[in-house]
């Protein structure tokens, strides 16, 4: 007959051991390392672990404390920076580390959060430092990636001693304050709306330019057009004058003729003109002669015959004689009326 006390004792002893051999072992992923400590302090030599897999220790009282391998990223608040121009600019900023020595970081900042913090204040300080002896232009466009790599330069003299390598830092931001960013941007307005009617000044300039010198071009051209026809025009009439002369001296009577035929056809039209004149005139020279005649129409006709009627009733009175000359050549004066 077995024990009672004996099976209890060696189910104890079991159970230690499988306790025993469960804490003996860890186990480190691809994306830790770990450091082993014998009463809260690393063992010298054997302390750090960066190989993955399957690692032992002295259970109960040997722990195992594991960090990240990765890259960590630390974000730093936005602080306000004064330029060295005096310009105050909000910088928003964050780095990338990575832990390189686990004993170190363990001694000096224990954990990642304690790390965060530290860096983050490094970081704040090496901004203000760096920054502050640029201009906000340099900040801005032209030296932003000379002064991040300053920057980066002196956040890794004091991350060395925490055990961590600082990869890279960036400046998210770098604005002006919103207060001061508001001014700016109306006076940037404003001197955007000045240049713009500069502008439009400047092309209403050209414009009134343009168009005074357009206007003058076309008062010259209309001279010169003006002119060109006024000579032409008088080389024509000359030319008509000229062939009018010819026609004349070749046929005077059909020239004749021929302007008077024009003149009845202007003074003849059919506009409401009214003529007052004699029928004798020499206006109607054609109408009572072809040959165009002076005088031989009817009522010169009927003027002759009337002519001889008055002097059958009434002898025509003698005319007057006229005065003989003096001695001097010169004519005697008339008598007096009732001489």
């Amino acid at each position: 007959m077995k024990n009672p006390i004996s099976g209890f004792v060696i189910g104890i002893v079991l159970v230690v051991l499988l306790i025993a051999a469960s804490t003996a072992t860890f186990t480190v992923a691809q994306t830790q390392q770990a450091l082993v400590l014998r009463f809260g302090e690393p063992i010298p030599g054997r302390a750090r672990v960066t190989e993955p897999g399957l690692h032992f220790k002295v259970p109960f009282i040997e722990n195992v404390v594991y960090f990240d391998k990765r890259m960590l990223d630390v974000d730093s608040p936005r602080e306000e920076v004064i330029a060295s121009d005096n310009n105050r600019i909000e910088v928003d900023a964050f780095l990338r580390y990575r832990i390189i020595d686990a004993l170190t970081f363990f001694q000096t900042v224990r954990t990642e959060e304690i790390a965060a913090n530290q860096l983050g204040s490094v970081l704040n300080s090496a901004v203000r430092q760096v920054l502050g002896e640029a201009t906000m232009v340099q900040i801005v466009r032209e030296d932003r990636g000379k002064l991040m790599d300053r920057i980066l330069g002196q956040v890794n003299i004091e991350a060395a001693k925490l055990g961590v390598k600082i990869l890279d830092v960036r400046i998210r931001r770098a604005d002006l304050p919103r207060q001061i960013s508001e001014k700016v941007y109306s006076r940037m307005q404003t001197e955007r709306q000045r240049e713009a009617a500069e502008f439009r000044a400047q092309g209403a300039e050209q414009k009134q330019r343009i168009e005074s010198k357009a206007d003058a071009d076309v008062v010259v051209l209309m001279a010169t057009a003006e002119r060109t026809a006024q000579e032409i025009r008088a080389k024509g009439d000359a030319e008509r004058n000229r062939i009018f002369a010819e026609s004349f001296t070749k046929d005077p009577e059909f020239f004749a003729f021929y302007r008077s035929m024009q003149a009845y056809e202007t003074g003849l039209a059919s506009n409401d003109t009214r003529l007052v004149i004699s029928p004798n005139s020499d206006f109607f020279r054609y109408f009572g002669s072809p040959v165009g005649k002076a005088g031989s129409g009817p009522v010169a006709a009927a003027n002759k015959t009337a002519a001889p009627a008055n002097n059958n009733n009434k002898a025509a009175a003698p005319a007057p004689k006229a005065p003989a000359a003096n001695s001097a050549g010169k004519p005697a004066p008339a008598p007096a009326p009732g001489q």
